[in-house]
């Protein structure tokens, strides 16, 4: 299939004693480029590490947006330029309202958002993008930031709040636990093609709750593309592996 799963979490210590054997279940199905989110300075490094240890993954590093710490942002923004080079996109960075709640904190969020998003057009790196419980304000967000290179991953609002997104050439991102959430089955039925792109969100997000989620995965997603939008699957690799050369500006 040779797709990209555009955002794992690589890092995660639920893959640390079997990593081999993930990525080669992952090329066995098709997955051909991995991008390694990270959550914090610890997730970027080994990140980075991973990237140069396994030509299939791309590295990625971001702030996690529960993390309300200034001083922390700065030293990821200084990590992120002086690795450049070595990194795919800025993520996970973004909004979260459903665990961040009062006020005082949540403009924290929103400010530091703001200095990726920033930061991401000085550096002409694509945002791997949070939104849970916050879908419209991190499209507004984004928007009024005049942000460019965008995916938002599995985007958990309305349809019609995508709408705008879609509009300005944003990318949204499907996991496999579309084959079990209603909320998901409609965004991809009202998205066009040319604007999703395949994730799994690994060790989350896999078509059963529980389970660890692996790379693999990111196939089921494809094969429920398919079907709600009652095309080939073929038809499906061809238009995510060119959203992802679009955004990301690579073969996967």
């Amino acid at each position: 299939m040779e797709i990209a799963d555009t955002h794992a979490h690589l890092c995660d210590p639920a893959f640390d004693p079997d990593l081999d054997q993930v990525l080669d279940r992952a090329k066995t199905a098709g997955v051909a480029t991995i991008v390694a989110v990270g959550e914090n300075m610890e997730d970027a490094e080994k990140n980075l590490t991973l990237a140069a240890r396994h030509p299939m993954i791309r590295a990625a590093a971001g702030l996690y947006p529960t993390h309300l710490n200034m001083e922390l942002a700065g030293k990821m923004r200084e990590f992120i330029r002086s690795n450049r080079n070595r990194l795919a996109a800025i993520g996970e960075v973004g909004l979260d309202y459903w665990i961040i709640r009062e006020e005082p904190d949540l403009e924290i969020q929103r400010e530091i958002f703001r200095s990726f998003i920033d930061l991401s057009l000085e550096l002409n790196l694509p945002l791997n993008v949070h939104s849970r419980s916050a879908g419209r304000h991190t499209v507004a967000m984004l928007l009024e930031g005049r942000a460019r290179r965008v995916q938002m991953h599995a985007f958990d609002g309305k349809a019609s709040a995508a709408i705008p997104a879609v509009e300005a050439g944003f990318f949204f991102s499907i996991p496999p636990s579309i084959v079990r959430s209603e909320q998901k089955q409609k965004l991809v039925k009202r998205l066009p093609l040319r604007s999703l792109l395949i994730e799994t969100d690994s060790p989350v997000l896999g078509p059963t709750a529980r389970d660890r989620n692996e790379p693999a995965n990111a196939v089921l997603a494809v094969k429920a593309i398919a079907e709600l939008k009652g095309v080939d699957e073929n038809e499906v690799i061809e238009a995510v592996k060119g959203n992802f050369r679009r955004l990301y500006s690579a073969e996967p």
